[in-house]
C-alpha cells in the first residue's frame, strides 16, 4: 500500500504532469535562454530600459486621448482619471518588478504565468498579450498616419493624403510604410532601436514640457468648474453597449461626466501607461536584470505619470471641456493640438503635431518588440510552431519580427482601428491581474529563490493591485467585455488543438516518466 507522501506526489504530477495545469519551473525558464540557436544577445542597461518604456508610454495616449477623455467622459477631473490609472499601474509595476528580477526571461507575464499558474493560463495570457501588443501597434500606427498626413498638408498644401483608393479598397500606405521600417530595425538590433528610440524620445518630451510650459499662459480657472461635471443623461453614447460595465451593473444611466464618467475616464487613459509591461519582456536581453529591470520598469512610469497628470491640468484649463467632446465644432477627434487652436495659437499646434510625429513612432517600434518577445517565448517553448524562435545572426527572432511586422502592418493598412483603445486596456489589465497575484503564488512556492527586487508590504500590494485593476476592467464598456471573451474563446480552441500537444514542456515530462518507469 503506498505511503501519504507517495499519494501526494502521484496526486500533484497527475495534476501538473502533462495536464493543462503542468508548470515550468523558474530554472528551466532561465537554462532554456542558453538553448543554442534561440539565444538573444544581453545587450541593455537600465537607461535603455527606460528608454523603451518612456517611448512606448508617452504616445497615442497623451497626444490623443487627454482631450478626447476630457470631453467625453471626465471633463476637468480627468488629471484624477490619470492619477487612478497610474496608482493601478504603479502597485502592477511593483509586482512585474519582482517578477522580471526573478524570472529574467523574455515573455514577460507570459513567462511568469508558465512557472506560477501553469501552462493553460500561461497561454491564455500569452494570447491576451498577443490582442494587447497587435491591435495597439496597429491602432497607434494608424494615429501616426494621421498626423504624417497633417504635417505633409503644411508643408505641401491641402491636397496631400495618407490614404489612396485601390480596387475599391482604402490603402494607408503611411501605417504601412512606418511598420515596414520599424520591423527592420528591429531586426537589425535591440541596441540599435534602443538608440533610435533614444533620440526621438528625448524630441517628444521637450514637446510635452513645450506643451506644458507655454499652455500655462493660456489657463483660465473657470474652466476647472465644475471639476467633475454633473451626470449625462440620455444620448447615443450614454448607455446601452457604449456603457461602462460597472455603470450597467449598478443601475447608472449613464457613464457621460459625473462619478461614472470620471472611472471610466481612468479606464480609458489607461491606454497611456501601457508600456512598462514590455519593459519586462525584454529582461533576457539586459546586463544584470535583477538590478536593471526594475530600475527601467518602475524609472519610466515615475516619469509619465508627473508628465501626464501636468500635461491634463494644462489642457483642461486651457480649454472648456465642452469644447474638448469629439461632436463638438468643429467635429472629429481632439487632441493636445486642439487646445492651441482653440487659442488660435496655430504655429503652437503645427508643432505638437510634428512632436506627436515623432512620439507615435517610438510607441509603434516598442509594441512591436513587445508583440516579438512574446511570440519568440511561446515558439520556444512550442506552443506557437518552434521553428519561428530561431535566432539571426545579430541576436534577434528574425522570423518572428517578420510575422509580426506582416500582421500588423495588413491590420494597419486595411483596416479601421478606430475605438480600440478599450480593447487594449483590458487584456493588458487582466495580464497584471495575473502578474499580481502570481507574486504571492511564487513567494510561497519558491521562498528559496532570489529576489533582485522585492514587493514591499506582501500581500497587501498585490491584493491592492489586483482589486484596482479589477475596478478599471469593470468601467470599461459591455461591448469591449464581450469582444475580450470572444477573443479568449479562440484561444481556448486554439490551445486545445495545436498548442498542448506540442508544448515542449509536455514532451520533456513523457521523456521523464518514461525514463522512470
Amino acid at each position: 500500500m503506498p505511503t501519504v507522501p507517495e499519494i501526494q506526489v502521484e496526486w500533484e504530477e497527475a495534476l501538473s504532469g502533462n495536464g493543462i495545469w503542468r508548470t515550468k519551473s523558474v530554472e528551466q525558464s532561465i537554462a532554456d535562454t542558453d538553448e543554442p540557436g534561440t539565444r538573444l544577445r544581453r545587450n541593455l542597461g537600465a537607461w535603455d530600459l527606460t528608454v523603451f518604456g518612456v517611448a512606448v508610454m508617452i504616445g497615442a495616449g497623451i497626444f490623443t486621448l487627454t482631450a478626447r477623455t476630457a470631453g467625453d467622459l471626465s471633463g476637468p477631473s480627468v488629471a484624477l482619471a490619470f492619477v487612478f490609472a497610474g496608482t493601478a499601474c504603479a502597485l502592477a509595476a511593483l509586482c512585474y518588478a519582482e517578477f522580471a528580477s526573478t524570472v529574467p526571461v523574455a515573455g514577460s507575464a507570459y513567462t511568469f504565468s508558465y512557472a506560477t499558474f501553469g501552462e493553460f493560463l500561461a497561454w491564455i495570457i500569452g494570447w491576451d498579450l498577443i490582442l494587447e501588443f497587435s491591435v495597439a501597434a496597429a491602432a497607434v500606427a494608424k494615429g501616426w498616419s494621421v498626423y504624417l498626413e497633417t504635417v505633409l498638408r503644411y508643408v505641401f498644401g491641402e491636397g496631400v493624403s495618407t490614404t489612396v483608393g485601390a480596387g475599391g479598397v482604402d490603402v494607408d500606405w503611411g501605417s504601412l510604410l512606418l511598420v515596414a521600417v520599424l520591423a527592420a530595425l528591429l531586426t537589425a538590433g535591440t541596441k540599435l532601436s534602443s538608440r533610435f528610440g533614444l533620440v526621438i524620445t528625448m524630441i517628444k518630451v521637450l514637446i510635452i514640457l513645450f506643451v506644458i510650459v507655454l499652455g500655462i499662459a493660456y489657463i483660465n480657472p473657470d474652466n476647472y468648474t465644475p471639476f467633475i461635471p454633473p451626470a449625462a443623461e440620455g444620448g447615443e453614447t450614454a448607455g446601452g453597449l457604449e456603457q461602462s460595465l460597472f455603470s450597467t451593473l449598478v443601475g447608472g444611466s449613464s457613464s457621460v461626466y459625473g462619478a461614472f464618467g470620471l472611472l471610466a475616464g481612468a479606464s480609458l487613459v489607461f491606454f497611456a501607461f501601457i508600456g512598462f509591461d514590455i519593459v519586462a519582456t525584454t529582461a533576457e536581453e539586459t546586463r544584470e536584470p535583477q538590478r536593471n529591470v526594475p530600475r527601467g520598469i518602475l524609472g519610466s512610469l515615475a516619469i509619465v505619470t508627473v508628465l501626464y497628470v501636468a500635461t491634463s491640468l494644462v489642457v483642461a484649463g486651457m480649454v472648456p471641456y465642452t469644447s474638448l467632446a469629439t461632436d463638438a465644432e468643429p467635429a472629429g477627434r481632439k487632441t493636445l493640438a486642439t487646445a492651441f487652436a482653440f487659442h488660435g495659437v496655430d504655429w503652437a499646434a503645427n508643432v505638437v503635431s510634428i512632436g506627436a510625429l515623432a512620439g507615435l513612432t517610438t510607441v509603434v517600434m516598442v509594441l512591436l518588440l513587445g508583440q516579438q518577445r512574446v511570440l519568440f517565448a511561446m515558439a520556444r517553448d512550442g506552443l506557437l510552431p518552434r521553428p519561428l524562435a530561431k535566432t539571426g545572426s545579430r541576436g534577434t527572432p528574425v522570423r518572428v519580427n517578420i510575422l509580426v511586422g506582416v500582421v500588423v502592418a495588413i491590420a494597419a493598412t486595411f483596416f479601421d482601428t478606430g475605438k480600440l483603445e478599450e480593447m487594449v486596456n483590458v487584456g493588458t489589465l487582466f495580464a497584471f491581474i495575473l502578474v499580481s497575484a502570481g507574486v504571492l503564488v511564487l513567494r510561497r512556492k519558491r521562498p528559496d529563490l532570489r529576489r533582485g527586487f522585492r514587493v514591499p508590504l506582501v500581500p497587501l500590494v498585490p491584493l491592492l493591485a489586483i482589486a484596482a485593476c479589477t475596478w478599471l476592467m469593470l468601467n470599461l464598456t459591455v461591448l469591449t467585455w464581450l469582444r475580450f471573451l470572444v477573443w479568449m474563446a479562440l484561444g481556448v480552441l486554439v490551445y486545445f488543438a495545436y498548442s498542448r500537444r506540442h508544448a515542449v514542456l509536455g514532451r520533456r515530462k513523457s521523456v521523464q516518466s518514461v525514463t522512470r518507469d
